[in-house]
């Protein structure tokens, strides 16, 4: 990683590119580099959402994409989908679909998850077909790549990696020490 980039601040979310639940004073910051099709991250978003609803507004979530392209087919054209659900401001129902079905991320099972959501269907199907939103995934690849992510899901909490390689408890626990110190 270029000794100019601080990690810390690749990982402050941005309101303007950033998807995120949670209000701007929490304590604690969890940022999610998730893949729609990666089997661990379908396992991990159940657990995820009971996590953030049981710390409620202490928490701030931000999800970004960073799709395996060599093992995952769907996950980039998935990721640009969502991004589509966002700029009509669906992300959040369109990511959950996504996360509830994850082997159907076709492009036509797509579009079904988007009448689903009510997005205006020509504009995100416009949209899809000319790429509008491959860009901002693959700047959010890039600033992975720079973080050296290499799995999904991974998680930082208030700009620190934690390793949930051996169950999401690691996560819950890194949270409650955020948010109770003592």
């Amino acid at each position: 990683m270029n000794a100019a980039v601080n990690p810390k601040r690749l990982l402050e979310p941005d309101e303007t590119t950033d998807h995120v639940l949670g209000p701007h004073g929490a304590r604690a910051t969890l940022v999610e580099y998730g893949d729609f099709e990666c089997p661990s991250c379908a396992q991990a978003y159940p657990a995820v959402k009971i996590m953030l609803d049981h710390f409620g507004p202490k928490v701030r979530y931000v999800f970004r994409h960073f799709p395996l392209r060599e093992v995952h087919p769907h996950a980039e054209l998935a990721a640009e989908a969502a991004e589509a659900a966002g700029a009509q401001g669906k992300f959040w129902p369109f990511h959950d679909l996504l996360f509830t079905h994850p082997h159907r991320l076709g492009e036509a099972h797509l579009r079904e998850h988007a009448q689903q959501a009510g997005l205006d269907m020509a504009r995100f199907e416009n949209e899809l077909r000319d790429h509008v939103y491959l860009q901002r995934v693959q700047e959010q690849m890039q600033v992975a790549t720079q973080l050296r992510v290499r799995a999904t899901p991974t998680f930082y909490l208030n700009g620190e990696f934690v390793d949930v390689s051996f169950g999401l408890q690691h996560l819950q626990r890194a949270i409650e020490r955020v948010l109770d110190p003592a």
